[in-house]
């Protein structure tokens, strides 16, 4: 080993003190600013050249020191000296050229600092300093229908603000948010560049001072493994929280939701994505016009679910709330006990801690509307009343263009709705459909179901198929074999056969498609088809939603589930005279005298309207 001299550990040290960073940088500058500039003096003063070249006296060493210091910090200094002696001129010129050096490498320094200050705010690494915000963690096509929905959702809130942390450019994520969502309002967007599976990075988002937290899924092939690790990241480590974290996250495969359920506990809630998007297009593809009251319901720009509770309906039956609201359509009930009841038994009397659950424009226009007892029973016209009409069950025949993973799961749920006899047939070129039929569809009762290999894109294969004979036509994204735009171009041109098939047989189709992406269905509205389901679009409504009240996941769950209070749309007919005006009152109680809730209406001139929502009026 070579000897250590003393230059080693001169340089050694030197390394070190310079490694410290700006602030030790800094202060050795001052310090050899400062023995420089003394030592300057020094040698002054030592060889008596202070006195001035007119001879009028000498200068102190602190006199000498402060001229070396106006020398090094102002080099124009330097011209007042003609009347100094040489050697006094000497000395404050390498004062003055020693000024330069120090003050050049300062500002090179300081530009240096801003620089990196500037980058590393760049790179979105800073802390956030915010309260009762909003997390989104990851990036995927759903951020921006997210977003834009809690934006709106926001609107009331002064200081509303949404934090997204995702393992993306800070500037890239604000640049496409600018683009893709527009003007934002009194809502703040931040972005933080970092990982949702690294502890130290979900502290710059500040997760524990948030109201709620979103948990995205991202693009993986195992999604549902990123959204486990991230609530393990934010529910592991044991910090003081002055409450529970409220994380809203989606889990794709419902094998994964009980290890979810298991590492969320009672701070996380899931929405199981294809099991919930299956329901939808089942229950969607047999009521024309169905989706678009979902949507209604789910998004934040028309009238949503809101949770009240009235002292003055104590003691009033669930009958009589029902009328009881102007601006609000009664759906249900959440008890005392935190249990959610949609429909519940019209003779059940309303006790203090029950909540009623409404659709309303907002939760501040949920006002009773004072009408007494004797002016609603004015405003019902029960000699309006139509006869009741005995519907017997009858098998249908349902046509499945197209395949993907939610397809058994469809399968299965239709089965559910269906009278014995009835018929699936599916047309797909994929060779997963028949083992998947075999693995995962055997203890169907009602259906029977038929595989037919081919293009859901060949004219020919479709006029073969003879689509009018068909009940419902359900059209699935090849999204396991097919990007995100691929799937939904072939998803549109098969739109665009069977409307082109309708209109020269003078039909019209119930048609249920599943597109991938949101901005693909605006395309495909010139299809004229009135009920899509846009897979993505749905789930963010749902995040956006539950995100806002947690409560909400309970209600979805119900209408969704094929044993639950579901939403229906049925023939006005069926219920009041036609060819004769009523109100919606009079309408309310002859669903009444069904056991049923009328929240709404299908206006059929308007049902081939994009701009009327294709005629769905809800409350």
């Amino acid at each position: 080993m070579s000897k250590i001299t003393f230059r080693d550990r001169l340089r050694y040290r030197f390394d070190n003190a310079m490694a410290q960073g700006m602030g030790a940088i800094m202060g050795w500058l001052l310090l050899t600013t400062l023995l420089v500039l003394l030592i300057i003096a020094l040698i002054g003063v030592l060889t008596g050249s202070t006195t001035a070249a007119d001879g009028e006296g000498s200068r102190s060493l602190p006199e000498l020191f402060w001229f070396s210091l106006m020398h090094a910090v102002d080099s124009g200094a330097i011209g007042g000296d003609a009347t100094q002696n040489i050697f006094f001129v000497v000395l404050m010129s390498v004062s003055t050229l020693f000024g330069i050096f120090i003050l050049s490498t300062l500002i090179g320094l300081l530009t240096n600092a801003i620089n990196s200050k500037v980058e590393e705010l760049r790179k979105g690494r800073s802390f956030v300093v915010e309260h009762d915000h909003t997390v989104i963690l990851g990036w995927s096509p759903q951020v921006f229908s997210v977003i834009s929905e809690l934006v709106i959702a926001n609107g009331n809130r002064p200081r509303a603000c949404i934090v997204i942390l995702a393992e993306q450019d800070k500037v890239m994520m604000e640049d496409e948010i600018r683009s893709r969502v527009g003007s934002t309002g009194k809502t703040r967007i931040v972005c933080r560049t970092g990982s949702p599976i690294d502890m130290a990075d979900l502290q710059l988002v500040n997760p524990t001072a948030a109201r709620s937290i979103i948990i995205l899924s991202d693009e993986s092939d195992n999604p549902d493994a990123h959204v486990i690790k991230s609530i393990l990241a934010l529910t592991g480590p044991a910090r003081a929280r002055s409450k529970p974290f409220h994380i809203v996250a989606e889990i794709h495969d419902t094998e994964n939701l009980e290890v979810a359920r298991l590492v969320g506990r009672d701070e996380a809630v899931f929405l199981p994505v294809s099991d919930l998007i299956s329901r939808i297009a089942v229950q969607t593809c047999r009521q024309s016009g169905l989706s678009v009251a979902y949507t209604e319901l789910l998004d934040f720009g028309g009238d949503e679910i809101y949770f009240h509770e009235e002292p003055l309906l104590i003691g009033k039956t669930f009958k009589e709330t029902l009328i009881a609201y102007e601006s609000s359509a009664v759906i249900g009930l959440r008890l005392q006990d935190g249990k959610v009841w949609l429909k519940p038994a019209l003779d059940y009397t309303l006790r203090r801690g029950d909540k009623i659950i409404a659709v309303s424009e907002d939760d501040d226009t949920i006002v009773l509307s004072g009408l007494s007892e004797a002016d609603l029973r004015q405003r019902t016209n029960r000699a309006a009343f139509a006869a009741p009409v005995d519907h017997s069950p009858q098998p249908e025949r349902t046509l499945i263009l197209g395949w993907n993973q939610r397809g058994t799961t469809m399968i299965n749920q239709l089965d559910l709705y269906v009278a014995p006899g009835s018929e699936v047939m599916i047309v797909a070129e994929s060779d997963q459909v028949e083992p998947t039929l075999a693995a995962d569809c055997t203890d169907l009762k009602n259906l029977r179901v038929i595989f037919q290999p081919g293009s859901t894109t060949n004219r020919r294969i479709l006029d073969s198929l003879n689509v009018q004979d068909y009940d419902h036509i359900i059209t699935l994204s090849y999204m396991d074999d097919l990007p995100a735009q691929e799937a939904d171009a072939s998803t549109l041109v098969t739109l665009l056969h069977l409307r082109d098939i309708g209109e020269k047989m003078g039909r019209s189709f119930s048609i249920v498609s599943e597109m991938l992406d949101v901005r693909n269905r605006e395309l495909a509205e010139v299809t004229r088809a009135d009920d899509f389901i846009v897979s993505d679009r749905l789930i963010s409504l749902m995040l956006s939603q539950v995100s806002e009240n947690r409560e909400l996941m309970d209600v979805l769950l119900d209408l969704f589930d094929p044993d639950g209070a579901e939403l229906y749309l049925k023939p006005a007919k069926e219920y009041v005279q036609v060819g004769q005006p009523v109100n919606f009152y009079t309408v309310i109680a002859a669903a009444c005298g069904r056991d049923e809730i009328a929240i709404g209406y299908r206006l059929q001139r308007e049902s081939g309207s994009v701009e009327a929502s294709y005629g769905v009026h809800l409350n």
